[in-house]
């Protein structure tokens, strides 16, 4: 086996382990804290819920089957490619919220209410943070979870809607929903608060695992800097050529992509250097390429 192909198959056995993972605490989240205290969110595994709330119909159950209808449409418009994670994601959900819903049943079939009576607050919370942290980690590793993920991106593909937009468009009438069969406002604002804080967790931690800095820095000394920079810290740098307006005078620009954790150590490195440097420094979305995140493409 080439060592290219060798590379492949340990990306992709890492990215489903990690998948795997976020599964796991994306299912924790739901049996532990919000299906004990009967709260609900968006999403296919929302409406689950509700009709587990209504019917009693496990949630692995309903969750399974309109994944699956979802998934025969996606096969025939997104193609096999796009669907083989999800696919993968949908078995290994179904599988863990089972598994999880039998350990947290006690012997009259009823869930453990592991933080106690009236605690559905609290329930929110740590139900709604796991599960952030878990969708964010499928996503992070090029996952999907399917459902509302599967509409969005076909409606993505005909129409000028984007797949953000989308998405939340579904979780409002999902959480809405909830009033016209039960007519309790308090499951809607539960559902919008769990909506929510799961989209900020997940914000949170995909932007956190790729927060990078971009330095733009000005300095008589930049040789120097761009040495030290280089030697001592071990990052790439390059310089650009410019020029002043106000002087038209030539300056270069040392521009550096660094970690945020490595922010300190670069403006130290810069004051011991030429403490009248003029430093710019800014967040970037993401940087991708050697000695940063590997690029990723569905």
């Amino acid at each position: 086996m080439s060592k290219l192909a060798t590379m492949d198959l340990w990306r992709e056995s890492k990215d489903y382990i990690m998948i795997t993972f976020g599964l796991i605490l994306y299912s924790l989240g739901w049996t532990c804290f919000l299906l004990p205290y009967q709260i609900t969110t968006g999403g296919v595994t929302g409406i689950s819920a509700i009709i587990y709330y209504a019917t009693g119909i496990e949630i692995q159950v309903s969750y399974f089957f309109i994944n699956a209808v979802f998934l025969i449409f996606a096969l025939k418009i997104l193609g096999f490619k796009f669907c083989i994670k999800t696919i993968y994601a949908v078995f290994a959900m179904t599988f863990f919220l089972w598994l999880f819903q039998e350990m947290m049943k006690d012997d009259v079939g009823k869930f453990v209410l592991l933080i106690g009576e009236g605690q559905d607050f609290m329930g929110c919370v740590l139900g709604s943070c796991m599960c952030g942290i878990g969708i964010a980690v499928v996503f992070l590793n090029n996952g999907s979870t399917g459902g509302t993920d599967i509409i969005a991106a076909i409606v993505n593909k005909y129409r000028d809607v984007t797949f953000g937009r989308m998405i939340m468009y579904c979780d409002i009438i999902i959480i809405s929903s909830c009033y016209f069969i039960f007519h309790d406002w308090r499951r809607v604002v539960f559902g919008f608060a769990t909506l929510i804080i799961m989209s900020f967790i997940m914000d949170y931690v995909i932007n956190s695992a790729r927060q990078s800095v971009q330095f733009l820095i000005f300095s008589k000394k930049y040789d120097e800097i761009a040495e030290a920079v280089t030697h001592n810290l071990h990052r790439g740098v390059t310089i650009l050529d410019g020029t002043g307006w106000y002087s038209k005078q030539p300056v270069k620009v040392i521009v550096i992509l660094a970690k945020r954790s490595q922010s300190v150590n670069i403006f130290r490195l810069v004051k011991d250097i030429d403490p009248n440097a003029f430093v710019s420094q800014s967040n970037v979305v993401g940087v991708y390429g050697e000695g940063f995140d590997r690029i990723k493409v569905k």
